[in-house]
Parts: structure tokens; sequence; C-alpha cells
């Protein structure tokens, strides 16, 4: 399979076990390149560990990764160097600025030219670019993290809980700038977040992973509909419940 395929991630029988803990259990999932997607799922379903498997920071007791057309370990470097990755709990280094922190980032992905610029007009930060993290609020840090995560114009974008701790306008700024990324670049973006409006407002499809496999697949409004409810929030409580018996 070239690196021209259509599939921007395929998982085969994914399993990885934390002592007695199987956090994916035989995980099978295809991301077709350019689809928003959202992972949810209860605290220990396994959302954060498939990240990490699909990233390569976790290697997998049993199964393939395929990501960007690219083979698992083997192909895990060419994988990473066109994917990027937002998490708020991720720092920032604290003696450098911002502008300075952009400069080491860009070189580190050999970003073109153009992207660092791209990103600050995009994200609206030109103001922060004087600033060190210990000057900024959580919603410019966050804006800050995510214009880094989009640097070297990755074809994958995986963010964790994108909009934690945002106030309401800042996190549909972000939604927004997300729209337009992907409307731009045709990237796709793989998205965790507790907050269903992020799922609602940018994901093309939701899978609800429970136990370490996935329990439902559909478009969000879909999954509400088929579950007989209004929303994904009423959505996620019913098949969390229904996971847990």
């Amino acid at each position: 399979m070239g690196s021209m395929s259509d599939a921007a991630i395929t998982l085969r029988g994914l399993t990885k076990t934390f002592k007695e803990t199987r956090a994916v259990d035989a995980l099978d999932l295809d991301v077709p390149r350019g689809q928003r997607l959202g992972i949810l799922g209860p605290n220990g379903a396994g959302k954060t560990t498939t990240m990490m498997l699909l990233l390569g920071v976790v290697t997998p007791d049993a199964g393939e990764i395929t990501v960007l057309g690219h083979r698992y370990p083997r192909g895990r470097t060419h994988a990473i160097e066109r994917s990027n990755y937002f998490a708020s709990y991720l720092g920032f280094p604290s003696k450098l600025t911002v502008r300075q922190m952009f400069s080491v980032f860009a070189d580190l992905y050999g970003a073109a030219s153009g992207a660092v610029d791209e990103a600050i007009d995009r994200f609206e930060i030109a103001p922060l670019l004087t600033k060190l993290p210990s000057q900024m609020s959580t919603g410019q840090k966050t804006l800050v993290g995510m214009a880094r995560a989009t640097l070297n114009r990755p074809d994958l974008l995986i963010l964790d809980e994108p909009t934690a701790s945002l106030d309401p306008e800042i996190a549909e700024k972000l939604r927004a700038i997300l729209r337009e990324l992907h409307a731009d670049h045709r990237m796709t973006i793989l998205i965790t977040s507790h907050n269903m409006v992020d799922i609602e407002r940018l994901c093309d499809r939701v899978v609800f992973i429970g136990n370490g496999r996935v329990i439902a697949d559909d478009e969000p409004m879909a999954l509400a509909a088929r579950y007989g409810v209004a929303d994904l929030e009423r959505t996620f409580l019913q098949i969390a419940e229904e996971t847990r018996r």
C-alpha cells in the first residue's frame, strides 16, 4: 500500500495491556483521508492509549498500525513527520518567547518558510510573540499550542481535549480556525473531547470506544437519533451506561 492510499489511519486487531488492564482490545478502525473523527468514551476506555499508539509513543502488544500509508514500526518516522499532536497538558519551554519557540519547532519540523507566518496570522497570536509562557493566560497558551501543532502543515492532526478549560468564546474561535484549516489543507483531524460541542461542531463522524473496542460508529446526529435522544451529550451518557453493564 503506497503512501498515496486513501486511508489516513488503518488499525487492525490493535491490542495493548498495561499490567492487568487491557486498554485497547483487538481494535479495528479505518479513517479515510480528510475526515474529522471524534473519539468518545468514558475515562479508561482506551482513547488516550489509542492516540499514543498512533503517535508511536506506546508499542502495541498485537495488531497492525498504518498511518498515512506507512506501516508501523518501520514507517513510523515517515508518518510522524506528516502528523502533529496537541493536548492542553503539553507544556512550553519556560525560557523561550513564543517567537523563539516557533523558530525552534519550525527547524525541528523542517517547516516551510511561510508556515510560521501562516500559523501566526491564522491563530491571531502576533501580540503574543514576545511573551514567555508564564506571561500568558490559559486561552492564549491553547492558541499558541495549536498554532505550534500546525507548523508542519500536518496531514494528520491529533487533538486531545483541545478546548479543555477554555471560555466559550475562545473555544468557538478555536473550532472556527480548525474548520478553516481543514477546508484549506484537507487535513485529517482526530479529536477526543469531553466537550460534546467540539464533537458536534467539528466532526463528520464519531467513534465511541468502551473497554478498548468500538461500540458505536456513525455521524454525530445519526448516532443521537439511533439512541433516540436529542444530542450527543445524552448519547454519551446512554452508551457509557450500557458499556458499564
